[in-house]
């Protein structure tokens, strides 16, 4: 199989025995996003406007702090509250009298801070760096199910995906294949999801049956771990 620019991470993800391969995509992602900020480029300018600018969700806001470079942190945050403090004092200086909302008017400008800070609270840095090479990872996913068979039943061996990464790929589909290609790539989705599911819920029901004492001298077979297959299943965490 020749590997283009994207194949190689998105193959390494299949080649993995994982509940979802794209869990797998994202989570190598999301450390090298983590790694890559809290490294020497934290002191680069452009990395630091980006990061005052845009700050941090709270899930890789507690990945940044366990990260161990607490100096590093410290600066980016300190920019980052420099910025949030300078913008919200020129978005407060031009607001206007907060008015008493009625069913016919508004309130006043002032929601000019309210709509920065839902703004600002909603952005990320590591989330933006993680989505601009994910949608590509994605889109190869589809790149080699159209062209290479040796992908195909790589794919079709996979122990199925993840609710989230399901519904993504069935969503996106329609835009990267189209005639007997799409319908081969929902007919295996759909089948992969189902059965893989039904596989780790039954993996989950004789974890549940080994705390019964009828159970206790029957053998665990393949639920020792069933809880945290089921939680990336369910949640997409691994």
């Amino acid at each position: 199989m020749k590997e283009k620019l994207h194949t190689i991470p998105v193959n390494e993800a299949f080649d993995k025995v994982s509940e979802c391969p794209v869990c797998n995509m994202r989570k190598e992602l999301e450390e090298k996003a983590i790694d890559f900020t809290m490294g020497p480029s934290y002191m680069e300018d452009d990395v630091r406007g980006e990061t005052s600018r845009l700050g941090f969700c709270k899930s890789h806001m507690e990945l940044l702090y366990k990260n161990q470079n607490r100096l590093g942190l410290a600066l980016i945050l300190k920019s980052h509250m420099d910025r949030v403090i300078k913008d919200v004092e020129k978005q407060s200086a031009s607001s206007t009298k907060i008015a008493a909302p009625s069913l016919f008017k508004k309130q006043g400008s002032s929601l000019g801070v309210v709509s920065y800070m839902e703004k600002l609270n909603s952005s990320c840095y590591i989330c933006e760096m993680i989505n601009r090479t994910f949608e590509r990872y994605i889109a190869t996913v589809f790149y080699l199910y159209r062209h290479e068979e040796e992908f195909r039943q790589k794919f079709k061996a996979c122990q199925g995906f993840c609710n989230d990464h399901y519904a993504l790929l069935y969503k996106v589909a329609p835009k990267h294949l189209s005639g007997s290609q799409l319908k081969s790539f929902t007919d295996d989705l759909n089948l992969l999801y189902i059965e893989n599911m039904k596989r780790v819920r039954d993996d989950l029901e004789w974890f549940i049956n080994k705390f019964d004492y009828r159970y206790a001298n029957e053998p665990w077979k393949n639920s020792k771990d069933a809880l945290p297959r089921a939680i990336t299943k369910t949640n997409s965490i691994i």
